[in-house]
């Protein structure tokens, strides 16, 4: 596998991901840009529009056509959240000229032809869109947001992160706000379209076996052509300056649930950027392995949680730790689950925990580059990371991390929000910090 980026103008950058380890070509189009409550609903809406028709393939149909004609090439597209950045998502998946006839090669070609028609050459009349796309949009993507509360677990976490980061960007749900949908219309989603376009941060990835005839033709596309250089405006990781919690955030939220929802958002008050590889670590070790503490001690010995586990987001610096519980058990999983962080910072874990940490991630790694689409992501990551790494150079820094730095991290940990999400049996003035 070889890796290697291309700057096609300021603020277009090409990322070439050259294996031939997989039969297809994996091509994707990111747009990012910052989080903004003035922006995230409209631009959260508009993959859905873009995929219902282009200039030359105008509607849903004629899209799926060509796609099946394509020896069945499959697009998706969407929006997510990276830090305080959103970013919508197109892909497409084709078979690699290779394993095709002599008479139908040439199939990457079209395959990133559409992927691009598709994000920049939209069907669009009297600078509009169809307006009953946008319509059904509409509906669509308030219906996804009035059904946020259907996964109770992933509501949970998200609810704990707008408490946590409450007037800050991160804090914005990356569908956006049902009170927002109604002042969309097709003629100023469509100047909001223009507008990020012109400004967004724009990177083309091809996984896969790629030729230069390939890379010739997205340089030449004409939709790459129109595009204007930009300096845009995305957040990068850092570790901002140190700023104790001064008290812990608790909220109690009710829904008609049969089972508690419990997730705490611990801030890492890191030092440098090279202390995340450590949290990577601390984290494995705290909840985010079958062995770790909070499984071992919150779910399998005190029987205490259906689920027990923490994952840590390295563009916030900040560990969520989830738990299943029967609602009335809160204060003793709660109590638990406080003593393992307090134990980590007392380095009540072993040398071999550590050990067992780092083998578990480096082989999460290693797996990432067996899969076409997460190594795909791996390298867009990179992208919001000022101290960039290959796979390569990732491990042996994992490799590199001792107890000692484990403990570090440990001492740099700090308790910020409590959310519990239950049926309102356990009342809000009862609940001890």
């Amino acid at each position: 596998m070889k890796y290697t980026e291309k700057q096609i103008k300021e603020g277009i950058k090409l990322h070439l991901i050259q294996n031939d380890r997989f039969k297809t070509n994996l091509m994707a189009v990111f747009l990012t840009v910052p989080l903004d409550k003035k922006t995230v609903t409209q631009n959260a809406i508009l993959p859905a529009v873009l995929r219902r028709g282009t200039k030359n393939m105008q509607t849903q149909e004629e899209i799926s056509i060509e796609l099946e004609e394509m020896y069945g090439a499959v697009f998706d597209c969407g929006v997510e959240k990276e830090g305080d950045n959103q970013i919508l998502k197109f892909y497409i998946e084709v078979i690699n000229d290779e394993f095709i006839p002599e008479e139908d090669k040439g199939l990457s070609k079209k395959a990133i032809y559409n992927l691009l028609d598709i994000v920049f050459n939209p069907n669009i009349k009297e600078n509009a869109f169809k307006i009953e796309y946008v319509e059904q949009e509409k509906a669509n993507l308030k219906h996804i947001i009035e059904g946020r509360t259907d996964n109770k677990a992933r509501y949970a976490l998200e609810r704990c992160i707008e408490e946590m980061y409450k007037n800050e960007s991160y804090s914005l749900y990356k569908y956006g706000y049902i009170e927002d949908i109604e002042n969309i219309k097709n003629d100023n989603l469509y100047t909001s379209y223009k507008q990020l376009v012109e400004n967004c941060k724009i990177d083309i990835y091809i996984s896969g076996i790629i030729n230069e005839d390939l890379i010739q033709n997205i340089e030449e596309n004409e939709n790459i052509k129109s595009l204007k250089p930009r300096t845009p405006k995305y957040i990068k990781n850092e570790v901002k300056s140190k700023k104790d919690i001064e008290k812990i955030n608790i909220i109690s939220e009710n829904l008609d649930v049969t089972q508690g929802k419990l997730v705490l958002g611990l801030k890492l008050l890191l030092e440098n950027l090279d202390q995340q590889y450590d949290a990577i670590i601390y984290n494995g070790i705290l909840g985010g392995t079958a062995n770790s503490k909070l499984f071992q001690n919150v779910r399998e010995k005190a029987s205490l949680a259906y689920t027990a586990g923490s994952s840590y987001v390295r563009m916030k610096n900040t560990i969520y730790i989830n738990c299943g519980i029967e609602i009335e058990n809160y204060q003793k999983a709660l109590d638990i689950i406080k003593k393992q962080i307090e134990d980590m910072k007392l380095g009540n874990f072993t040398e071999e925990e550590v050990e067992n940490a780092k083998k578990g991630y480096i082989s999460a790694l290693k797996a990432v580059e067996n899969e076409q689409d997460s190594e795909l992501i791996y390298y867009f990551g990179k992208e919001f990371n000022k101290n960039e790494l290959s796979f390569e150079d990732y491990q042996k820094r994992i490799e590199k991390v001792k107890k000692e730095d484990v403990l570090k991290v440990a001492e740099l940990v700090k308790l910020d929000t409590i959310y519990f999400l239950q049926n309102g049996s356990i009342k809000i003035d009862n609940i001890r910090r």
